[in-house]
């Protein structure tokens, strides 16, 4: 069984398009835990309805790690709430992949959705740039195909950070296990932090933020003013 984990605060606007589009997926041996930051919308009655089991979630890291204790599959799959997958074979096809090179985290390129064309090429040099350092400075973002024995060898994910914490995960189980990115099965983002916080904004943090993790390391502090769940506050 694969187990679909989702952390989640206020998604009542996006996470119907994601259980939505795993509920359309040629693939039905998974369940969906969806790990609730204390949501004030109807996200928990959404992810009811999709037959999601609920468990009490936080921040990222928290959240994931929280979903991650009550799920069943031997194999996770960590999706943010914003996401979409197009492929209607994309989780057999991952799954599939994963096995065929027997890996044991795989991530995937990110496109975004209705993005202009600066997030076309931000994502593009992402993708890339995610390709070419694979190697010696893995990354990965907003979804995780990872195997739960590593998931659980490593800890988890690290629940002090405070930004990027997806890096530092890539990187511990890249030490521990096998992994690749699956260039085949893309994952569909959408771009509302960037149109929220403003494009140039986000993409410095989200470059500085990698040079920090190079040269310094885990980032600890919240140096980089990240928000979690803060897309219908008023700017």
């Amino acid at each position: 069984m694969l187990s679909i984990i989702i952390p989640t605060l206020n998604e009542e606007k996006y996470l119907p398009l994601l259980l939505g589009s795993i509920k359309n997926q040629d693939f039905s041996d998974y369940e969906i835990i969806v790990a609730d930051a204390g949501s004030k919308d109807k996200t928990i009655e959404i992810a009811k309805n999709f037959g999601a089991k609920i468990v009490k979630g936080g921040l990222l890291s928290y959240g994931r790690n929280r979903g991650a204790e009550a799920a069943s599959g031997e194999t996770f799959l960590f999706l943010d709430s914003d996401l979409v997958l197009v492929h209607r074979e994309f989780l057999k096809n991952a799954l599939v992949k994963m096995k065929q090179r027997n890996l044991s985290l795989a991530v995937f390129p990110l496109i975004p959705i209705n993005g202009k064309n600066i997030d076309k090429f931000a994502h593009f040099f992402w993708n890339n740039w995610s390709l070419f350092t694979q190697r010696w400075f893995p990354h990965g973002a907003s979804a995780f195909l990872v195997d739960k024995k590593i998931h659980q060898k490593i800890g988890g994910f690290d629940e002090t950070l405070l930004f990027v914490e997806d890096q530092p995960y890539v990187a511990a189980v890249s030490k521990a296990a096998r992994f690749g990115i699956i260039r085949e099965e893309p994952v569909f983002v959408s771009t509302r932090r960037y149109v929220r916080d403003g494009r140039l904004n986000v993409y410095a943090k989200y470059f500085l933020a990698d040079f920090y993790l190079f040269f310094i390391g885990p980032i600890k502090s919240n140096i980089f003013n990240y928000k979690f769940g803060h897309y219908d506050e008023k700017k």
